[in-house]
């Protein structure tokens, strides 16, 4: 008896949020009307098996994904998804990440193309590894110097007491 137990637990398991939209939004392409939230609240367990609880917020993340439209009509809120409405909007999300992609791809062939340039005369040879030691040798005196006119102006506060 246990074990029967045990396997009636396991087999309770609730349904994913994805699974919770996927449903839910099958209940409006079905139905084909408008609904308000109590009404769904009260049919998506029954048609659908989505917990009460829960009816408001996969609700919510659908109508924030453009995937149901939702007005106000009055004091009410009305919710209502059509197959061709998430068609389009799919075709639209697609389309701006199309443009995005070929926007991108657009600056990374300038910014290919500008590496390239910069890189032009940069070739490793012994004139430019002696014109970089020389460089580095100047920024290092420089440093040097930088510091002396650092330590000046105290010594000449110190004198001038």
């Amino acid at each position: 008896m246990a074990s029967r137990m045990h396997t009636s637990w396991t087999s309770r398991k609730g349904l994913s949020a994805a699974d919770k939209r996927t449903k839910l939004l099958e209940l409006f392409h079905e139905s084909g009307t408008f609904h308000k939230l109590q009404e769904l609240e009260k049919s998506a367990p029954k048609l659908k098996g989505i917990v009460q609880q829960s009816v408001k917020d996969v609700l919510q993340s659908l109508v924030d994904d453009g995937l149901v439209t939702v007005e106000k009509i009055g004091t009410s809120n009305y919710y209502w998804s059509f197959p061709s409405a998430v068609q389009q909007s799919k075709k639209g999300k697609l389309q701006a990440l199309r443009d995005e992609y070929q926007r991108l791809e657009k600056a990374n062939a300038e910014l290919e193309a500008s590496i390239k340039k910069a890189s032009s005369g940069r070739e490793d040879s012994e004139q430019r590894q002696e014109l970089m030691a020389k460089l580095l040798e100047a920024e290092a005196e420089d440093r040097r110097l930088q510091q002396e006119i650092k330590r000046l102006p105290k010594m000449q506060r110190i004198d001038g007491q």
